[in-house]
């Protein structure tokens, strides 16, 4: 890997990071605004009922107490005017009724001996005049109602509540029963207003208050829900690397502890289904290796035998019988593929076992190809396109082995001619090698380098042996290269192949045992 790549690795793995902080904190955030609204829908509502209650009351017993009050005084002082009184009796009227307990403006108008009318007002500096009173209300006074068993009286008293440069007032009038002034009522309900506001601030900031011990609280609910949730998704992270001994510690006996529960008994059950599957998977790697050593001796000694054979039949002496020669043949043939079978299965158990090493060397890929091409004959069956002096640093065993795999997989499956081109990066080369055949069918593709896979179910045995394709993957990638297989739009398959031009990076870093070893040893200590 070079340092860019590893920096551009760095870069997402912290964006990956931000971005599950980002998801923990939006979900935090909602948990809280969620707690928030409710807090405050009910504390508004409970508010707003409280301001309105508490203002009707206030009102109310003020305007009550008001209108009581100037009633008694109309029936007391305006009452005990001739009904044709003169401006001074009105003017005294007014303000001894002005002077009462609850301290408001009065306006006093009748008829005096003219015919004239007159008006008294509780003093000079007050400023209350006709004009202050809405015509509705002077219009509703001076009806003169029917007087039957339901409506004793023809006049009555109204009120109305009215605003003069932002302070409410209460004005009144009422005529006097059995023929007198009329009288009006100016009251300010300015205090009670103060009140009313002072109450309002006070519901405002007991709703803050809410709202912030809402959110204090959704924080602790939040986290209280949440811990265990992030340790849970930690655990779940740990076990998606590989640590299946993870546990999470359970208390309590609520949901997320039988969640937690739950989480463990399946990593449990997982662990112990990994541990088996990997017990198994180790005897069957042992078997293979073990008898693929056993088979090596004698395998040896056959293999002697039918060189002797083959040398046999390939001299004109004629020694071999022309009945058995058929069945030497097939011997020959078979012996050679049955070594082949244990050395793949052998180069196998390396892979798996992590014990394949790099024995690097500097070649020259052009050279390399040619020597691959030349060992195997097929010289006049592969075009090679690759200009001289591309250096590489290289294993040139376990390149060969890409390339005659590679090669000698379309002569077999494809079609000559097999085209083998070669092109250089700054930090890679890169070979492709194409056939002339029908191409790999689309459900073949993604199984190319499986082991012992066959594209043809009908034909499990065939001159190979399922693990070429699959050896040359493995031989790419212990040099930190790649083999990617495509069809070719001009028909046939093409197989490419990317590989570093320097792999000694590689063999500097310790094998999958020697981590297990070093692990082992960080944990003791």
């Amino acid at each position: 890997m070079t340092e860019a790549q590893g920096g551009l690795r760095g870069w997402f793995a912290a964006r990956k990071g931000m971005w599950s902080r980002l998801r923990f904190t939006s979900l935090r955030l909602r948990l809280v605004v969620v707690f928030g609204l409710v807090a405050l829908t009910a504390a508004v509502s409970a508010s707003g009922i409280a301001y309105w209650l508490n203002r009707e009351a206030v009102l109310t017993r003020a305007q009550d107490a008001v209108l009581r009050d100037f009633q008694q005084e109309m029936q007391n002082r305006a009452g005990a005017l001739p009904e044709e009184p003169t401006q001074d009796e009105l003017q005294q009227a007014a303000g001894q009724m002005a002077g009462s307990s609850q301290r408001f403006s009065v306006l006093l108008v009748g008829t005096d001996g003219n015919g004239k009318t007159v008006y008294g007002n509780s003093g000079a500096l007050d400023g209350f005049t006709l004009q202050d009173v809405p015509v509705s209300l002077r219009e509703a006074v001076n009806e003169k109602q029917s007087v039957d068993s339901a409506n004793k009286s023809a006049y009555h008293l109204y009120w109305q509540r009215i605003v003069d440069h932002d302070t409410p007032y209460l004005v009144a009038g009422t005529r006097v029963i059995g023929g007198g002034p009329t009288g009006y009522m100016l009251k300010s309900l300015e205090p009670e207003a103060k009140d009313l506001n002072s109450l309002a601030w006070s519901l405002g900031i007991a709703t803050g208050l809410a709202l912030i011990g809402s959110a204090l609280l959704a924080q602790a609910a939040a986290t209280t829900v949440l811990k265990p949730v992030h340790r849970l998704g930690v655990a779940a992270r740990r076990l998606g690397e590989g640590r299946l001994d993870t546990r999470l510690r359970v208390s309590g006996t609520d949901e997320l502890a039988d969640l937690s529960r739950t989480f463990n008994y399946a990593a449990e059950a997982l662990e112990k289904r990994v541990d088996d599957m990997a017990a198994r998977d180790d005897a069957s790697r042992r078997f293979v290796a073990d008898m693929s050593h056993e088979l090596r001796t004698p395998l040896t000694a056959i293999t002697a035998v039918t060189e002797i054979l083959e040398e046999e039949l390939e001299a004109e002496s004629g020694s071999i019988d022309p009945m058995i020669e058929p069945a030497v043949r097939l011997v020959v043939s078979e012996t050679r593929r049955l070594n082949d079978l244990v050395e793949n299965l052998m180069e196998v158990t390396r892979f798996d076992a992590g014990t394949a090493r790099l024995v690097l060397d500097d070649v020259d890929v052009a050279d390399q190809i040619t020597a691959c091409i030349d060992a195997r004959a097929w010289l006049d069956a592969v075009e090679l396109d690759a200009e001289r002096g591309i250096h590489a640093r290289l294993d040139p065993r376990r390149l060969d082995v890409i390339l005659a795999n590679l090669i000698g997989n379309a002569l077999k499956h494809g079609g000559s001619p097999v085209r083998v081109a070669v092109r250089a990066a700054a930090d890679e080369v890169v070979i492709r090698v194409r056939d002339h055949g029908p191409g790999i069918p689309e459900d073949v593709l993604p199984h190319v380098f499986d082991r012992f896979y066959k594209a043809s179910a009908s034909r499990p045995r065939s001159e190979g042996s399922g693990l070429g394709l699959s050896i040359a993957l493995e031989n790419a990638h212990i040099h930190g290269g790649e083999i990617t297989a495509a069809n070719s739009p001009d028909g046939g398959a093409v197989f490419t192949l990317h590989l570093p031009r320097d792999a000694s990076a590689l063999t500097e870093q310790p094998t999958d045992a020697e981590k297990d070893e070093a692990g082992a040893t960080k944990g003791d200590a």
